[in-house]
């Protein structure tokens, strides 16, 4: 299993957690949601200093599937001085993905209309 870094804007993965999180940490563990979480791999923030994106370490379909919009995010984070007032600083630990709900198209107005007579003759 191959893996390949995907980077995404870290304005786009910690949504409104983005101004409260502190420099995401090398190595900080990114699981798949499940009765048993599965480690999938590794984020960082990897791409220099100013670079404002989180690198994802993770097998190739995963990293698809990530890019496409198929997952959202859950945090497991700390906040790191407990004792301030306000919005607090945090530090993330690990990421974990959580599988979107498949989309289901919309019936047509007709189809529905045609179902519902169907089900009214079939009563009669």
């Amino acid at each position: 299993m191959s893996y390949s870094p995907l980077s995404l804007s870290r304005r786009h993965v910690l949504g409104d957690l983005y101004g409260r999180c502190d420099p995401i940490g090398e190595g900080v563990p990114v699981y798949l949601e499940g009765e048993t979480p599965e480690l999938l791999g590794q984020a960082d923030q990897c791409l220099g200093h100013y670079a404002d994106a989180v690198s994802f370490h993770l097998p190739d379909d995963y990293c698809k599937k990530l890019s496409a919009g198929h997952f959202t995010y859950s945090f497991n984070y700390e906040h790191t001085d407990p004792e301030s007032v306000g919005r607090k600083r945090i530090k993330i630990n690990s990421i974990t993905l959580i599988a979107r709900k498949a989309y289901q198209k919309p019936v047509p107005k007709n189809a529905s209309k045609a179902k519902a007579a169907v089900a009214v003759v079939e009563a009669e």
